[in-house]
């Protein structure tokens, strides 16, 4: 494909803010290549919550109308990088995609060589593009809580997301004892199935009870992906020491009339992970692919749409219909 390539693509194009009927299969041009950027024929994109609430219209700096998707897996067909060469498999994950411009609900997209990370593998696309946003945030997630190979005692609120997952199998991988919690009994064995050592059914009610039946001092560490609604609570289920991580925003952004001095217990860490750090974390994607391609971690794959049934897809999430991750192929 030429640098001036004339042609055109299929791409979800999000119309503006609303329900899942804004996202439209557009017939549009495939995007020229400039310095400093490459284009990429995808092969899958993972599909995450941050689009959904892009889609709803709470990212206020998007602007409409816009190809969302953050993440993507595809094969370099135009190049302004030599490290990133023509024909090199690439995962592509953050830096403002499907944001600032158009990400991977689409057949092509125009990347910034900053965000390519290419990654020799022989998993299949689906497969692939269940890694890179879920298993990178995950792992960063456990970074900040110092979660590492070793004895540990590890609580995930959020269990069953697609960054729930991830986290149950790195850290099983790692030998640390784990907790999680999910809404529907009925997904309990998704979790044992990926290394979770006990489940814990999320009701709404208080969670310091099942926790204290599990590990009577508390966790080491929690790991919160539902968010601002749980973090407070969080705070009160780490042991007295132990640190608490918020890397999801399931339940929204911000903790109203969040008070440090009361909220925090003495000598208790809360910190974040956000997945904006993850552009271009090409030997950590690398060591995450290795260790699927082992069979040591589950890529945790739930459903596969086509490009056609992205609106299905996104009620799909919307839904919580899914345990893990969701990816749509073009």
């Amino acid at each position: 494909m030429s640098t001036n390539d004339t042609r055109t693509m299929r791409a979800a194009v999000c119309t503006g803010p609303g329900g899942p009927e804004v996202l439209e299969i557009r017939e549009v041009p495939v995007p020229p290549v400039r310095a400093g950027w490459s284009l990429v024929r995808i092969h899958a994109a993972g599909l995450n919550r941050s689009e959904l609430r892009t889609r709803q219209g709470h990212s206020p700096n998007v602007r409409f109308p816009r190809v969302l998707g953050i993440e993507c897996v595809g094969v370099v067909v135009a190049s302004t990088d030599p490290a990133v060469p023509e024909g090199a498999t690439v995962a592509a994950v953050m830096g403002d995609m499907g944001r600032e411009y158009d990400g991977g609900y689409a057949e092509y997209a125009l990347l910034p060589n900053a965000v390519l990370m290419p990654v020799r593998t022989a998993l299949s696309w689906e497969v692939f593009a269940a890694l890179p946003e879920s298993y990178l945030t995950a792992q960063g997630a456990l970074d900040a809580l110092g979660v590492g190979p070793g004895p540990g005692r590890l609580l995930i609120r959020g269990g069953t997301s697609s960054v729930g997952m991830a986290a149950a199998s790195l850290a099983a991988a790692y030998g640390v004892e784990t907790a999680a919690t999910t809404r529907r009994p009925a997904r309990a064995d998704a979790l044992t199935a990926v290394g979770v050592d006990h489940v814990l059914v999320d009701d709404g009610g208080p969670l310091a009870g099942p926790v204290r039946e599990v590990w009577p001092g508390g966790p080491d560490h929690v790991l919160d992906l539902v968010g601002a609604r749980t973090a407070v609570d969080s705070l009160g289920l780490v042991r007295r020491g132990g640190t608490v991580c918020v890397a999801g925003s399931l339940s929204g952004w911000s903790i109203a009339d969040f008070q440090p001095v009361a909220m925090i217990p003495s000598g208790t860490r809360l910190t974040a992970f956000h997945s904006g750090d993850l552009a271009g974390a090409v030997d950590a994607l690398r060591r995450v692919v290795r260790l699927v391609e082992s069979g040591v971690c589950r890529p945790n794959l739930d459903r596969v749409f086509a490009l056609d049934d992205i609106a299905a897809a996104h009620r799909y999430m919307e839904d919580d219909g899914a345990v893990g991750k969701v990816v749509v192929v073009p």
